[in-house]
């Protein structure tokens, strides 16, 4: 069986799929970057936990403004160990509506299993993207990726309970009439009367 390496994505290619050819790259490689072994690859971790820090913290600060009315705390925990000996670091905005419905808040984590290969990032509610994050500029590239997953939270979180979680849509709701339900749900009841 013959196998073809994957090509390195063509210059000016969009930062996410320059970002997925690093991902492959690094599959087809055994590597992670410049790092082979687990130790190298841990210490890549923390350097793209730091690169990605500003900008996690901006994307959930920029929710907090426009969807919780500036209700909400972000916090962050920086890189650590995991119960499974990996690594994480975790980004989340909490606010009173997400703690009183005991739900989990919107959250970036950068994680690095292990058994992984390489770190991913991921959500609460959100599964797996790619973390092959080696600069300054890369990190920069991945805002709309953190904006993608901490909406997509944000949607399940709803979907866990219901939109009055969310300051901005019940301030900004227009009158009696719910498009959800009495029980403002967005999950199956709502899509069985639909």
């Amino acid at each position: 069986m013959t196998t073809h390496p994957v090509s390195p994505p063509v210059p000016g290619a969009p930062a996410h799929l320059a970002a997925l050819g690093r991902h492959f790259g690094d599959l087809r490689d055994g590597t992670h970057g410049d790092a082979v072994s687990r130790q190298s690859k841990e210490r890549l971790f923390h350097q793209a936990v730091t690169l990605l820090d500003p900008h996690a913290r901006r994307v959930l600060r920029e929710f907090d403004q426009e969807m919780l009315r500036g209700t909400g705390t972000v916090e962050a925990t920086g890189a650590g160990r995991t119960p499974d000996g990996g690594l994480a670091a975790l980004w989340t905005l909490s606010w009173p509506e997400q703690r009183e419905t005991d739900i989990r808040p919107i959250t970036l984590m950068a994680h690095y299993g292990r058994g992984f290969h390489h770190p991913h990032l991921r959500g609460a509610t959100v599964a797996d993207w790619p973390l092959n994050v080696f600069t300054a500029e890369q990190a920069a590239a991945e805002v709309p990726t953190l904006r993608a997953i901490a909406s997509a939270d944000l949607h399940n979180l709803v979907f866990q309970r219901d939109y009055r979680i969310v300051p901005a849509i019940v301030e900004d709701r227009p009158g009696p009439d719910d498009r959800h339900g009495q029980d403002g749900r967005h999950g199956p009841s709502s899509r069985e009367e639909a």
